[in-house]
């Protein structure tokens, strides 16, 4: 199925993905350890009783969460929409290729080092990422051209080496920290503050609307490195736009959230399935559907084993990794 990227169309798909968003929302409020009816949900957000056990747990603990899940979900959907671009390889994904666990190191580092460092963790988790995707990118680099391929088993080298790191730095943790840590690690989204949010939201939907800014680019560099300079891409500024982009968006995720395996790779596979490879509404798709997935995901993460909570990252890498697979086996056969 493909969707024409004209702007009804792509108007279209927004509100529709945007209906879609809602009633996964409204179903996340309601479910988890209690149940709350849809009313109670409703008189919660309008902030009815809001001193009363549904107020407190519809306003202060379910909707930060499902804010933060959206924006995390977003951003890291666009940022593996714009990687497989660049790469022209649907393996291709923030996780896989190392920058998730760069940016968990550069958060776990200033975790580590505390004080004014540990509030600088979106800063630092993006370096991680910046610094990550730098040197898998040179090592993907071949005679002037980047083998895709390469650059994937370099990326999952590097991802198998900053992993180790990161074991390394939780010996140093105090015993009480590593517990902690390490849940945060395989993807965490219940300790959520406003500030966070606040702080999140125009990042990173300025980060993902200067990469849109880049579609009909994408589009053309699906043709090649060559044949898009030849038909006046600017590849070298392109590739190291988005780069950064992806890496931004990875960084800022992470720092907030741990490393959510495989999203990156499952929402734009789905997405492509939904509007086709033109990125002027595949990214629109992402951003909204990598939102649906991680609220999805976070729900059950939350309710499958009540009241115990599991890594929301365990519930995507079980969603995400048999789709690996399948594209590992397509893309080789």
């Amino acid at each position: 199925m493909t969707i024409s990227a004209t702007r009804r169309n792509v108007l279209l798909l927004l509100l529709a993905l945007l209906a879609a968003l809602i009633l996964v929302d409204f179903g996340a409020l309601a479910l988890g350890g209690v149940h709350l009816s849809l009313g109670e949900v409703w008189s919660g957000l309008l902030g009815r009783h809001s001193a009363s056990e549904a107020g407190v747990i519809v306003r202060q603990i379910r909707l930060p969460r499902i804010y933060l899940a959206m924006l995390v979900g977003a951003a890291l959907a666009v940022s593996g929409t714009g990687l497989q671009a660049l790469l022209r390889n649907p393996l291709a994904d923030p996780y896989v290729l190392g920058i998730s666990s760069g940016a968990a190191l550069g958060a776990i580092v200033a975790f580590w080092v505390g004080g004014r460092f540990a509030a600088a963790s979106p800063l630092t988790a993006f370096g991680g990422a910046v610094l990550t995707m730098s040197w898998v990118y040179l090592l993907g680099r071949r005679a002037g051209r980047l083998s895709s391929y390469t650059l994937l088993l370099a990326g999952v080298v590097t991802a198998s080496f900053l992993s180790a790191i990161i074991l390394f730095v939780l010996t140093l943790l105090s015993t009480r920290d590593v517990r902690g840590t390490a849940f945060w690690l395989m993807g965490d989204l219940s300790v959520v503050t406003d500030v966070q949010v606040r702080f999140l939201f125009p990042a990173i939907v300025i980060a993902i609307l200067v990469l849109y800014g880049f579609a009909k680019d994408l589009n053309v560099l699906l043709l090649g490195e060559e044949e898009a300079a030849h038909l006046g891409v600017n590849v070298a500024r392109v590739e190291t736009a988005v780069y950064l982009l992806a890496s931004l968006l990875t960084g800022l995720a992470v720092s907030v959230s741990g490393a959510i395996g495989y999203l990156g790779l499952l929402v734009p596979h789905l997405g492509r399935m939904l509007v086709g490879n033109d990125h002027r509404t595949l990214l629109p798709a992402a951003a909204f559907g990598g939102a649906i997935v991680l609220v999805l995901s976070d729900t059950l993460a939350r309710t499958v084993v009540a009241p115990t909570e599991l890594p929301v990252g365990a519930v995507t890498a079980l969603a995400g990794a048999p789709v690996f697979i399948y594209l590992l086996r397509r893309t080789s056969g």
